[in-house]
Protein backbone atom coordinates (compact mmCIF):
# COMPACT_ATOMS: atom_id res chain seq x y z
CA UNK A 1 0.00 0.00 0.00
CA UNK A 2 1.74 3.14 -0.40
CA UNK A 3 2.36 5.60 1.91
CA UNK A 4 0.38 9.08 2.10
CA UNK A 5 1.54 12.04 0.08
CA UNK A 6 2.20 13.82 3.51
CA UNK A 7 4.55 11.23 4.98
CA UNK A 8 6.60 10.97 2.16
CA UNK A 9 7.27 14.71 1.97
CA UNK A 10 8.26 14.41 5.55
CA UNK A 11 10.62 11.62 4.72
CA UNK A 12 12.53 13.36 2.18
CA UNK A 13 12.54 16.80 4.34
CA UNK A 14 14.06 14.61 7.10
CA UNK A 15 17.07 12.87 4.69
CA UNK A 16 17.66 16.33 3.63
CA UNK A 17 18.24 17.57 6.86
CA UNK A 18 20.35 15.02 7.86
CA UNK A 19 22.38 15.26 4.88
CA UNK A 20 23.01 19.11 5.28
CA UNK A 21 24.43 18.55 8.95
CA UNK A 22 26.35 15.80 8.53
CA UNK A 23 28.31 18.00 5.54
CA UNK A 24 28.26 20.73 8.19
CA UNK A 25 30.11 18.15 10.70
CA UNK A 26 32.70 16.83 7.95
CA UNK A 27 33.48 20.43 7.34
CA UNK A 28 34.17 21.86 10.92
CA UNK A 29 36.51 18.80 10.93
CA UNK A 30 38.30 19.49 8.24
CA UNK A 31 39.14 22.89 9.41
CA UNK A 32 42.70 23.32 11.29
CA UNK A 33 42.09 23.17 15.33
CA UNK A 34 41.96 26.99 16.94
CA UNK A 35 43.53 28.28 19.58
CA UNK A 36 40.93 29.50 21.87
CA UNK A 37 42.16 32.71 22.81
CA UNK A 38 41.63 35.59 20.22
CA UNK A 39 44.15 36.69 17.82
CA UNK A 40 45.77 39.96 18.54
CA UNK A 41 45.69 42.50 15.86
CA UNK A 42 48.14 42.58 13.44
CA UNK A 43 50.27 45.60 14.05
CA UNK A 44 52.20 47.55 11.14
CA UNK A 45 55.97 47.25 11.12
CA UNK A 46 57.80 49.94 12.24
CA UNK A 47 60.00 51.66 9.60
CA UNK A 48 63.95 50.94 9.87
CA UNK A 49 66.19 52.65 7.77
CA UNK A 50 69.65 51.48 7.76
CA UNK A 51 71.55 55.16 8.72
CA UNK A 52 75.49 55.54 8.25
CA UNK A 53 77.30 56.55 11.65
CA UNK A 54 77.89 59.86 12.45
CA UNK A 55 81.42 60.67 11.15
CA UNK A 56 83.23 64.19 9.38
CA UNK A 57 82.79 64.34 6.77
CA UNK A 58 79.59 62.35 7.06
CA UNK A 59 78.29 60.22 4.67
CA UNK A 60 75.05 61.35 4.86
CA UNK A 61 75.10 65.19 5.97
CA UNK A 62 78.48 65.87 4.67
CA UNK A 63 80.98 67.75 6.08
CA UNK A 64 81.17 70.32 9.00
CA UNK A 65 80.69 73.46 9.36
CA UNK A 66 84.35 75.23 7.93
CA UNK A 67 84.17 78.42 10.52
CA UNK A 68 83.88 75.91 13.87
CA UNK A 69 83.00 77.85 17.55
CA UNK A 70 84.66 77.17 20.46
CA UNK A 71 81.44 77.78 22.95
CA UNK A 72 80.48 75.14 25.00
CA UNK A 73 77.24 74.22 26.42
CA UNK A 74 77.58 73.44 30.30
CA UNK A 75 73.88 74.87 31.85
CA UNK A 76 72.62 71.75 33.00
CA UNK A 77 68.45 71.32 32.08
CA UNK A 78 65.57 70.02 33.49
CA UNK A 79 65.07 66.20 31.70
CA UNK A 80 61.27 67.16 31.07
CA UNK A 81 62.38 70.52 29.26
CA UNK A 82 60.01 71.59 26.79
CA UNK A 83 61.33 71.33 23.44
CA UNK A 84 59.75 73.27 20.29
CA UNK A 85 60.77 72.71 16.77
CA UNK A 86 60.53 75.10 13.66
CA UNK A 87 61.04 74.70 10.20
CA UNK A 88 63.58 77.56 9.15
CA UNK A 89 62.18 80.24 6.79
CA UNK A 90 58.58 78.87 7.26
CA UNK A 91 57.03 82.75 6.98
CA UNK A 92 59.77 84.51 4.45
CA UNK A 93 58.80 82.81 1.49
CA UNK A 94 58.84 85.32 -2.00
CA UNK A 95 61.01 87.72 -0.37
CA UNK A 96 64.18 88.55 1.46
CA UNK A 97 65.21 85.20 3.26
CA UNK A 98 63.17 82.15 1.63
CA UNK A 99 66.05 79.78 1.72
CA UNK A 100 68.07 77.87 -0.39
CA UNK A 101 66.80 76.45 -3.40
CA UNK A 102 69.53 73.84 -3.58
CA UNK A 103 71.79 72.46 -6.11
CA UNK A 104 69.32 70.23 -8.12
CA UNK A 105 67.24 73.56 -8.69
CA UNK A 106 69.39 76.18 -8.76
CA UNK A 107 72.27 74.47 -10.68
CA UNK A 108 70.99 71.71 -12.42
CA UNK A 109 67.71 73.05 -13.28
CA UNK A 110 65.43 70.65 -11.93
CA UNK A 111 61.96 71.08 -10.79
CA UNK A 112 61.41 71.98 -7.25
CA UNK A 113 59.74 69.92 -4.84
CA UNK A 114 56.78 72.59 -4.32
CA UNK A 115 56.33 75.32 -6.26
CA UNK A 116 54.69 77.27 -3.49
CA UNK A 117 58.25 77.51 -1.74
CA UNK A 118 62.28 76.27 -1.70
CA UNK A 119 63.43 73.54 -1.59
CA UNK A 120 65.04 73.78 1.89
CA UNK A 121 61.70 74.97 3.29
CA UNK A 122 60.29 72.06 2.37
CA UNK A 123 63.05 69.51 3.58
CA UNK A 124 62.62 71.32 6.54
CA UNK A 125 59.29 70.47 6.92
CA UNK A 126 59.88 66.84 6.73
CA UNK A 127 62.39 66.69 9.13
CA UNK A 128 60.75 68.95 11.53
CA UNK A 129 57.56 66.75 11.19
CA UNK A 130 59.50 63.87 12.13
CA UNK A 131 61.49 64.91 14.65
CA UNK A 132 58.39 66.14 16.42
CA UNK A 133 56.86 62.44 15.90
CA UNK A 134 59.77 60.20 16.94
CA UNK A 135 60.97 62.75 19.58
CA UNK A 136 57.11 62.09 21.20
CA UNK A 137 57.95 58.30 20.66
CA UNK A 138 61.16 58.58 23.05
CA UNK A 139 58.79 60.43 25.72
CA UNK A 140 60.38 63.87 24.95
CA UNK A 141 58.54 66.87 26.43
CA UNK A 142 58.34 67.95 22.03
CA UNK A 143 55.94 69.72 19.22
CA UNK A 144 56.63 71.70 16.84
CA UNK A 145 55.15 75.48 16.02
CA UNK A 146 54.03 76.03 12.11
CA UNK A 147 53.17 79.93 11.26
CA UNK A 148 49.99 80.36 9.53
CA UNK A 149 51.24 81.41 6.25
CA UNK A 150 54.24 80.94 3.87
CA UNK A 151 54.53 84.41 3.55
CA UNK A 152 54.46 86.68 7.03
CA UNK A 153 56.80 90.39 5.59
CA UNK A 154 56.29 91.95 9.31
CA UNK A 155 58.69 89.90 11.41
CA UNK A 156 56.98 91.55 14.85
CA UNK A 157 53.90 89.82 13.30
CA UNK A 158 53.09 87.25 16.45
CA UNK A 159 52.75 84.51 14.63
CA UNK A 160 56.14 84.38 12.77
CA UNK A 161 58.97 82.32 13.99
CA UNK A 162 60.64 85.33 15.25
CA UNK A 163 58.11 86.57 17.29
CA UNK A 164 56.86 83.05 18.79
CA UNK A 165 60.93 81.97 19.86
CA UNK A 166 61.54 85.76 21.62
CA UNK A 167 58.16 84.53 23.57
CA UNK A 168 58.73 80.77 24.05
CA UNK A 169 62.88 81.17 24.90
CA UNK A 170 61.53 84.29 27.76
CA UNK A 171 59.57 81.20 29.25
CA UNK A 172 62.33 78.47 29.46
CA UNK A 173 61.42 76.51 26.70
CA UNK A 174 64.01 75.51 24.04
CA UNK A 175 63.64 76.26 20.33
CA UNK A 176 65.42 74.41 17.78
CA UNK A 177 64.99 75.98 14.10
CA UNK A 178 65.97 73.10 11.54
CA UNK A 179 67.78 74.33 8.00
CA UNK A 180 69.85 72.96 5.53
CA UNK A 181 72.76 74.71 4.40
CA UNK A 182 73.24 76.51 0.69
CA UNK A 183 74.98 73.98 -1.50
CA UNK A 184 79.33 74.94 -1.95
CA UNK A 185 80.82 77.38 -2.06
CA UNK A 186 77.89 79.98 -0.92
CA UNK A 187 77.36 77.12 2.63
CA UNK A 188 79.96 75.99 5.24
CA UNK A 189 78.43 72.76 6.41
CA UNK A 190 76.40 70.84 9.35
CA UNK A 191 76.27 72.54 12.47
CA UNK A 192 74.31 74.28 15.37
CA UNK A 193 74.11 77.93 15.69
CA UNK A 194 73.74 78.44 19.18
CA UNK A 195 71.06 80.82 21.01
CA UNK A 196 72.58 84.43 22.20
CA UNK A 197 69.99 85.12 24.31
CA UNK A 198 70.55 82.97 27.03
CA UNK A 199 72.99 81.09 28.77
CA UNK A 200 74.79 78.05 27.06
CA UNK A 201 73.22 74.08 28.11
CA UNK A 202 73.79 70.48 27.58
CA UNK A 203 71.09 70.27 24.78
CA UNK A 204 73.27 72.66 22.89
CA UNK A 205 76.44 70.97 23.58
CA UNK A 206 74.96 67.37 22.26
CA UNK A 207 73.53 68.86 19.43
CA UNK A 208 77.18 70.36 18.55
CA UNK A 209 78.88 66.92 19.46
CA UNK A 210 76.48 65.63 16.46
CA UNK A 211 76.39 67.91 13.92
CA UNK A 212 79.42 70.49 14.55
CA UNK A 213 79.62 74.17 15.93
CA UNK A 214 79.04 77.34 13.96
CA UNK A 215 80.69 80.51 16.09
CA UNK A 216 78.17 81.82 18.05
CA UNK A 217 78.13 85.07 16.52
CA UNK A 218 78.39 83.72 13.12
CA UNK A 219 77.46 86.81 10.65
CA UNK A 220 77.61 88.87 13.91
CA UNK A 221 75.09 87.34 15.51
CA UNK A 222 71.40 86.25 13.55
CA UNK A 223 68.33 87.25 14.03
CA UNK A 224 66.96 83.84 15.12
CA UNK A 225 69.52 83.16 17.86
CA UNK A 226 69.08 86.85 19.22
CA UNK A 227 65.29 85.97 19.80
CA UNK A 228 66.70 82.37 21.47
CA UNK A 229 66.40 80.06 18.50
CA UNK A 230 69.31 77.33 18.30
CA UNK A 231 69.91 77.20 14.26
CA UNK A 232 70.16 73.83 13.01
CA UNK A 233 71.96 73.32 9.85
CA UNK A 234 71.43 69.45 8.49
CA UNK A 235 74.03 70.19 6.07
CA UNK A 236 74.66 71.88 2.47
CA UNK A 237 71.67 70.82 0.12
CA UNK A 238 73.42 69.04 -2.56
CA UNK A 239 75.26 65.85 -3.55
CA UNK A 240 74.72 63.00 -2.10
CA UNK A 241 72.46 64.32 1.03
CA UNK A 242 70.26 65.88 -1.97
CA UNK A 243 70.20 63.05 -4.28
CA UNK A 244 68.67 60.85 -1.57
CA UNK A 245 65.94 63.56 -0.75
CA UNK A 246 65.21 63.43 -4.14
CA UNK A 247 64.95 59.85 -4.37
CA UNK A 248 61.73 58.28 -3.85
CA UNK A 249 62.84 55.20 -3.20
CA UNK A 250 65.40 56.88 -0.11
CA UNK A 251 63.32 59.54 0.61
CA UNK A 252 61.65 58.31 3.73
CA UNK A 253 64.87 56.64 5.02
CA UNK A 254 66.64 59.46 4.73
CA UNK A 255 64.82 62.25 6.19
CA UNK A 256 64.58 59.32 9.38
CA UNK A 257 68.03 59.37 9.77
CA UNK A 258 68.60 62.96 9.72
CA UNK A 259 65.37 63.18 12.19
CA UNK A 260 66.84 59.65 14.09
CA UNK A 261 70.15 62.03 14.85
CA UNK A 262 68.19 65.10 16.48
CA UNK A 263 66.01 63.06 18.75
CA UNK A 264 68.91 61.47 19.50
CA UNK A 265 70.94 64.70 20.69
CA UNK A 266 67.75 66.11 22.15
CA UNK A 267 67.43 62.70 24.52
CA UNK A 268 71.24 62.61 25.40
CA UNK A 269 71.17 66.34 26.23
CA UNK A 270 68.70 66.40 28.55
CA UNK A 271 69.21 63.27 30.06
CA UNK A 272 67.27 60.55 28.81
Amino acid sequence: MPLPGWIRRRRISLTVSLTAVSLLVLAKAAEPPRNWLPEAPKQPKPVVASCPAIANPDPLMGPRTRLPGSWRGLAPVRRDLPIVVMAGHADSQNMDGSGTPGYAVDVLKQNPMDARMRDELYWNFKVQQKVVELGQQQGLRISGYTPPALTIRNHRDPATNWAQAKVRSARGEYILEIHFDAYSPYGFGSGLIPAINRQLNVVDESLANAFGRFPRTFRGGLGGPRRGIGILEIGMLQGELETRLRDPAQRDATVTCLASRVVNALARGVGR
